[in-house]
């Protein structure tokens, strides 16, 4: 049986393809809300750290009412790092919207998300979308599309895809680029037309998989799935089919339904809707809420493996404990192991030695996320250099490879093209698309740690950068590791103007005057090769006699503001980013020079004597 009267869709794309602002312009026409309840753009980016860096970070459920059939919307993440939300969602849909920009077309991440809904078996609609861009290429983006399906293994069908032209922005779809439409109507009308309703099994035991979890402080954990098959009422007993085989009863204690922006209970819910189920404690993403009398458990879902780790570790500084209020090992892991329940690609194991833990993800944006949510949380951390996770295949060590993708202005090529190069990077395509160069490479994981700061710096921020995970090969050779050496403070206290300005004549500064510093913190970059030892506070020594040399005004540079990612790409192997709720200080492991002598020694007599 199939239902009618439902449609569930996933919008998927590259990230700034515009899928936020696209259901931001279903929202506003279909006429079920009011102005008022529709304030501002990317409405759906309800996050503090989604709307500061305007990207979708967690996938949305919504819901709209058209032609008198409900669409559940996903709104998914654009960007390659957080990949895992588009993962289990994609689950939870029969079709999905494949938005691509006009001007850019197809992306790493675009190729990436589709790869995953021919998975998951859905139909696709294209949507170009951006068409109003001056350098929309409407047409030409369609051929690359159609390519790229076949490049993946599209069958026939599939092949001969539904596709649209729009504009999210303006809030129009059209058949015809060059004609501007009217509403975005015509789109929502494909998708009644062209996606079909979701096949179910009513008369069937109940089976609904687990793909998203949310939290509440009233009734705790709640359970977001689609119904495979079935009827879900309030106060049923029902099995929790889990991990390994293990299962146990537990009671329902309320369903509720996707309606316009937000959640409404409902006595019932059958196959094919989309539900959120409240009162099972313990559930987990993957776990299949099954019938009490006949259990039966769905394939749980999987997704790819991370390829970046860090050590998260307390804050043992000087400075510690006077901003958080989480300073323990036990606060870090309870806080990691919370992560785990909703992040899926996420992984946490304790390190042996120590009070620390190994937190592997994506990449480094996604783990930045979680940083930067903790830190604003109230935690205190100290984080370790980013590294790819290698794996042993038949006796060969491999490491993860990434396609990367940037778009630069002609004059600015030699630099991206020496900068990817020395990093073992190998191009694979050039192409022109309107001013700009666009280059394909093919680089390993480690040369893109530090990589983007650094394009940036030599394009004067021309460079337009997106990279995802292609597969994993044989290890490379030698990565450069960073150039410049650092200045490490030898004392506490607060820096002085007088101390600085003798500094800046030979290093870039991360420290201003009167700001607070300790023995074995990094307070700038040096301009040589090797780290020095340096005194930030010391002061001018007063005496009776004035001179007109030594009296001069002191004018000191700005000092370099370093952001999270940036920090984290910056660190070596023997150094630490210092995170707390305000700041975010670089530091040595060792803090004391003698100690980091005494190290050094030992590591040249090893290299030595081998």
């Amino acid at each position: 049986m199939q239902r009618t009267d439902i449609r569930n869709i996933a919008i998927i794309a590259h990230v700034d393809h515009g899928k936020t602002t696209m259901v931001d312009a279903m929202l506003r026409q279909s006429g079920e809300y009011r102005a008022s309840q529709l304030v501002g753009e990317c409405i759906l980016d309800s996050n503090d750290l989604e709307r500061e860096r305007g990207i979708t970070i967690l996938a949305k459920n919504i819901a709209l009412t058209h032609r008198g059939v409900k669409i559940n919307l996903i709104d998914t993440p654009g960007h390659a790092d957080f990949g895992g939300e588009v993962e289990r969602v994609l689950r939870m849909a029969n079709g999905c919207l494949v938005l691509v920009d006009a001007a850019e077309g197809p992306m790493p991440q675009t190729r990436f998300v589709l790869s995953k809904a021919f998975e998951c078996g859905l139909k696709p609609i294209v949507v170009i979308n951006k068409i109003d861009r001056p350098d929309a290429r409407s047409h030409e983006t369609l051929h690359e599309v159609l390519d790229l399906f076949l490049d993946l293994g599209a069958d026939e069908e599939t092949a001969d895809f539904p596709y649209i032209f729009a504009s999210s922005r303006a809030g129009y779809a059209t058949h015809d680029p060059e004609t501007p439409g009217e509403s975005i109507h015509p789109l929502l009308d494909m998708v009644l037309d062209k996606i079909p309703g979701p096949d179910v099994q009513v008369d069937e035991p109940l089976q609904l998989l687990v793909n998203t979890l949310d939290w509440s402080e009233y009734v705790g954990r709640i359970a977001v799935g689609r119904i495979q098959s079935g009827t879900i009422r309030r106060g049923q007993q029902v099995m929790l089919m889990q991990a390994g085989g293990e299962s146990r009863s537990a009671k329902v204690s309320a369903v509720e339904v996707f309606d316009k922006l937000q959640r409404v209970s409902v006595e019932e819910a059958s196959a094919g809707d989309v539900v959120a189920v409240t009162g099972i404690e313990d559930v987990e993403i993957g776990d299949t809420i099954s019938d009490f009398n006949t259990p039966r458990a769905l394939p749980r879902l999987e997704v790819d493996q991370p390829t970046l780790e860090m050590v998260f570790g307390v804050n043992n500084s000087p400075l510690c404990g006077r901003e958080g209020k989480y300073l323990t090992s036990r606060h870090v892991r309870d806080r990691l192991y919370k992560e785990l329940e909703r992040n899926v690609a996420l992984r946490v194991r304790p390190l042996e030695g120590s009070e620390a833990y190994l937190v592997s993800g994506r990449g480094l944006l996604h783990l930045s996320v979680l940083i930067e949510t903790m830190r604003r949380e109230g935690f205190e951390l100290s984080i370790g250099k980013p590294r790819v996770i290698l794996r042993d295949n038949d006796g060969v060590t491999e490491e993860p490879y990434e396609s990367l993708v940037v778009e630069v202005p002609p004059e600015n090529l030699g630099a991206v093209m020496e900068l990817v190069g020395g990093r073992r990077g190998q191009m694979l395509e050039m192409s022109t698309r309107g001013t700009f160069a666009h280059v394909s490479f093919s680089i390993p994981a480690r040369g893109l740690i530090g990589m983007r700061t650094r394009l940036l710096n030599a394009t004067q921020g021309k460079a337009i950068i997106h990279h995802r995970f292609e597969a994993y090969r044989p290890v490379a050779g030698d990565i450069p590791q960073r150039p410049n050496g650092v200045l490490v403070s030898i004392c506490g206290g607060k820096a002085v103007a007088f101390g600085l300005d003798g500094l800046q004549e030979r290093a870039e500064m991360f420290v201003g005057p009167g700001e607070e510093v300790y023995e074995g913190m990094i307070v700038g970059e040096n301009s040589r090769t090797d780290d020095m030892p340096v005194n930030p506070t010391r002061e001018k020594k007063l005496t009776n006699m004035r001179a007109s040399g030594s009296d001069r005004n002191i004018i000191l540079k700005p000092p370099r503001v370093l952001t999270l990612e940036a920090a984290l790409e910056y660190i070596e192997d023997d150094e630490l980013v210092e995170v707390t709720p305000t700041k975010i200080r670089l530091r040595k492991i060792l803090l004391t020079e003698s100690d980091r002598k005494r190290i050094a020694r030992k590591a040249a007599k090893a290299v030595a004597a081998t």
